[in-house]
């Protein structure tokens, strides 16, 4: 582990580090600096070149790569304009503090004081907007573009209108550098300006976050040209995610490359995720990808599920679920199903399932590459409260065991890092409520976990919001997730096809969880023997709206 290696290092035990931790450290920064100040002992000053790649990161890094950059440095091979560039990552990242600490290490010129920092962390906005900045110093320009982070943070339209006065005072590339964080933050901020502010960017280079976000903003815009090169400029592994392939593949057929589209559509309809769902629906497939079989394996058998459960792992990950040792079990799950087959890891899937262990199964069901088994990816357990919870509410069963199957996988007695509770991850607030809303004089703050009260509540929650949010499956799904206040916020502008108003939630994890929560329905109500509803009608028109309070209803997402 990490820590072992630490103690290793701490005590200079250099052969036990050989003998234990030969090859390459992979990722792990801690492991990955104890190997270079190995192989640096060893092989001498030739080896520190593998650290400069670790130092041009936004983030801190271990003591361990302190000795590694301070040799760098001495060498000149870590160079001002590098130290320079891990103050512009840090302050890109949300670290201000880590850029502050190595912008008061630099010399002459480039040094940028704890006095200037302070000057424009008191108000970023109105220190870019007086630009009193050292603007022929390299420090005093790295400050400069400091506050207009800082201040497109909050606000990108005044940070914008900052910049604008002082922008030519620099040289081309920090210019467009400025440039693209404001157009960044303002496509984050969902501003109609943002396709247009990044339209003046030009070539610079973009990490992926960026490239995302100029795509987001050309497809707000509805600029389909524009958005098919944007997508044709993201480095390839970006460029592959099911989401981009799916939005070139529109751009395609609103640029009038028809087969094309088509050709990208048929290929990424293969996929069971929300946008191979809305792949097979834009060839006309979508009813037809939904008929297919729900296993294409044979069930196992019930003498190897039995040799599956007597093994030692097996057994010992169960007991440490009958004690509710959670993510002990998980970690040793993992090493159980490592490297498994699709057979091994229905074999796996299954046993999970009977054993009540829904996560793993739901999880480890998911893994398979070309043999699958939809009833074990969308299990229904609890299907009876399930069922009492939709009736009682008239809310869709299908959504519910989405939200729920994003929310806990089932797993009932689950409580989160924010205190959300069961299978609907309820928050102790939100359950509170519920129970006044509903009347409930028998509710008590332990009952929460209780899956016939937990599901209940549950369902009443999403259907208030459901209710007040135009009957929208995707705007209620984000209330539930993030909020209800900012549900209604992200309702700006024209009216948006659903996908698009999905595609462009500023929240990555409410996004991820929308798009999520939508598809795990369409796969329920398979599950249900539901009419087919395609996701596209699900996701429907977002319209405008005023972004108001919320009243009546706690201030707090259910799950949050």
């Amino acid at each position: 582990s990490s820590s072992a290696a630490s103690d290793v290092y701490k005590r200079q035990l250099w052969s036990r580090f050989a003998a234990e931790y030969p090859p390459p450290a992979g990722e792990d920064t801690e492991l990955a600096c104890l190997g270079i100040q190995y192989r640096w002992q060893r092989d001498g000053d030739q080896a520190l070149a593998a650290a400069k790649p670790l130092w041009l990161v936004g983030q801190g890094t271990p003591d361990a790569c302190d000795p590694l950059f301070e040799a760098l440095i001495r060498r000149g091979d870590l160079t001002v304009a590098d130290r320079l560039e891990r103050v512009r990552l840090a302050t890109e990242a949300g670290n201000p503090r880590l850029a502050r600490a190595i912008a008061a290490d630099l010399p002459g010129a480039a040094r940028i004081t704890a006095q200037e920092f302070a000057r424009v962390d008191a108000d970023p906005a109105k220190a870019l907007a007086r630009g009193d900045f050292r603007w022929r110093e390299t420090g005093g320009r790295a400050l400069a573009l400091y506050a207009v982070e800082r201040s497109a943070r909050t606000d990108a339209l005044a940070a914008h209108a900052a910049w604008q006065k002082h922008r030519d005072r620099v040289p081309e590339a920090e210019r467009r550098r400025g440039d693209a964080r404001i157009a960044f933050h303002a496509a984050r901020q969902l501003l109609p300006q943002a396709h247009s502010w990044f339209r003046v960017v030009g070539d610079v280079a973009l990490a992926d976050g960026e490239h995302a976000w100029r795509a987001r903003a050309a497809l707000r815009a509805g600029a389909w040209a524009d958005l098919l090169a944007v997508i044709d400029r993201m480095p390839t592994a970006l460029a592959r995610d099911p989401t981009w392939r799916y939005w070139r593949a529109r751009a395609l057929t609103a640029t009038g490359d028809a087969e094309a589209a088509a050709a990208v559509h048929a290929e990424l309809a293969t996929d069971s995720s929300f946008y191979g769902l809305l792949a097979a629906e834009a060839l006309g497939r979508g009813e037809e990808k939904l008929a297919q079989p729900r296993r294409t394996a044979p069930p196992v058998e019930a003498e190897v599920l039995a040799a599956f459960g007597a093994r030692a792992d097996v057994r010992r990950v169960v007991k440490l679920a009958e004690l509710e040792m959670r993510t002990e079990a998980q970690r040793e799950w993992v090493v159980i199903v490592r490297g498994a087959d699709d057979d091994a890891l229905l074999l796996a899937a299954d046993y999970a399932r009977r054993a009540g262990l829904y996560d793993r199964a739901i999880n480890t069901a998911d893994r398979t590459a070309a043999r699958h088994d939809y009833t074990l990816r969308y299990l229904m357990p609890y299907r009876d409260e399930f069922a009492a919870a939709g009736r009682e509410h008239q809310v869709d069963q299908a959504l519910l065991f989405g939200i729920a199957r994003q929310e806990s996988r089932f797993a009932a007695g689950i409580v989160s890092s924010a205190g959300a509770v069961g299978l609907m991850q309820l928050m102790p607030a939100t359950a509170r409520w519920v129970a006044r809303e509903l009347k409930r004089t028998d509710y008590r703050p332990s009952r929460i976990a209780e899956v016939a009260t937990n599901t209940d509540f549950g369902a009443f929650y999403f259907k208030y919001w459901l209710e007040r949010l135009d009957a929208q499956p995707a705007l209620a799904a984000a209330a539930y997730n993030a909020g209800p206040g900012r549900a209604q916020a992200w309702r700006t502008g024209a009216p948006l096809e659903g996908a698009i108003w999905v595609e462009t939630i500023p929240f990555n994890e409410t996004r991820d969880y929308v798009k999520k929560v939508l598809a795990n329905a369409v796969y329920y109500a398979r599950e249900l023997d539901q009419r087919y509803v395609a996701l596209t009608t699900r996701l429907g028109t977002v319209m405008p709206r005023d972004a108001v309070a919320v009243t009546a209803s706690p201030a707090t997402a259910a799950s949050n």
